[in-house]
């Protein structure tokens, strides 16, 4: 098993940044098995991709929508994948959730990732 805990979610004015983490832990953890995501939710939508990271950092991907706003990172000798936030609209509210899957490579859009963590609430303001 695996376990994700997301942290540094918040209420943001529209402009601003904001910096997540994710913390991996369990008896089937290694760094180097897994890819990293980051999706969120807004209320009443669908979850959607954010952005991913393979084990190595080699392939990292996002989502059109945060594409030069936001960026993500991963220390593995700590366990932990980033999200760094910047320039956020009032349309980036939602619950972010940090994601893993047992894969070498990123997997493709729509594919449920085998751990998701609780999620953390970014609001944005106007």
């Amino acid at each position: 098993q695996v376990q994700l805990v997301e942290s540094g979610g918040g209420v943001v004015q529209a402009g601003n940044s904001v910096s997540l983490s994710c913390v991996a832990s369990g008896r089937s953890w290694r760094s180097e098995m897994y890819a990293m995501g980051w999706f969120r939710q807004a209320p009443g939508k669908d979850r959607e991709f954010v952005a991913a990271i393979t084990f190595n950092s080699g392939d990292i991907r996002y989502a059109p929508s945060v594409k030069d706003r936001f960026t993500i990172s991963r220390d593995n000798a700590k366990n932990t994948v980033y999200l760094e936030m910047n320039n956020l609209k009032p349309e980036d509210s939602a619950v972010y959730y940090c994601a893993a899957d047992n894969s070498a490579t990123i997997p493709p859009l729509g594919y449920a990732y085998d751990y998701s963590g609780q999620g953390t609430q970014v609001t944005v303001s106007s």
